[in-house]
């Protein structure tokens, strides 16, 4: 009666342990990885149907351990550590806080008082130029004005709302300037 592959193969497992091994660890490079990669394949051996032809069983035993061990370092290179898993889930709230929230917004009714409390010609021009995106010319051409009167009332309402909710003025006429 011939006997079943699980049994073969375990036979074969413990007369060749140390020469096993030995030969993985030269292979895999680690005698630790060799030991990992040969107890994984003893366990696996069991699974191994008598309908499967293992004429060398000590080199399926190689050949499956060999296997084993490269698997599982393509799956090491998949695999995060839980450092880098918290790193990556550690993201900085950029939210603005309530009181920042609520700062901004006194601030931005604090600014539409001070643009309110200007001639209408002075507000045209702030919402042309900072809101609209237009140029200078354009927008002085649609008030039928200077760029010269135009660009003294910007910065005349600039002056106004800066003083008003108290931020010093930093001012540019017309479309941000690109930079090279």
């Amino acid at each position: 009666m011939a006997e079943s592959n699980p049994v073969k193969l375990r036979r074969q497992l413990v007369e060749n342990y140390d020469s096993l091994i030995r030969h993985l660890s030269r292979r895999l490079g680690s005698s630790e990885f060799a030991y990992e990669a040969l107890h994984e394949a003893f366990v696996r051996l069991e699974r191994v149907p008598d309908s499967t032809e293992v004429q060398q069983p000590a080199d399926y035993i190689f050949r499956a351990a060999v296997n084993i061990a490269n698997n599982r370092r393509k799956a090491g290179r998949y695999r995060v550590s839980a450092s880098e898993i918290d790193a990556e889930l550690t993201v900085p709230d950029e939210a603005p806080s309530p009181a920042q929230i609520a700062e901004a917004k006194s601030d931005f009714e604090a600014f539409e008082r001070a643009l309110m409390a200007l001639p209408e010609r002075c507000r045209l021009v702030v919402r042309m130029i900072s809101l609209d995106g237009k140029s200078a010319q354009e927008a002085a051409n649609d008030l039928g004005i200077s760029v010269r009167t135009l660009s003294n009332d910007y910065r005349r309402a600039l002056e106004h709302c800066a003083k008003s909710i108290g931020r010093p003025l930093v001012s540019r006429l017309g479309r941000p300037r690109t930079r090279c």
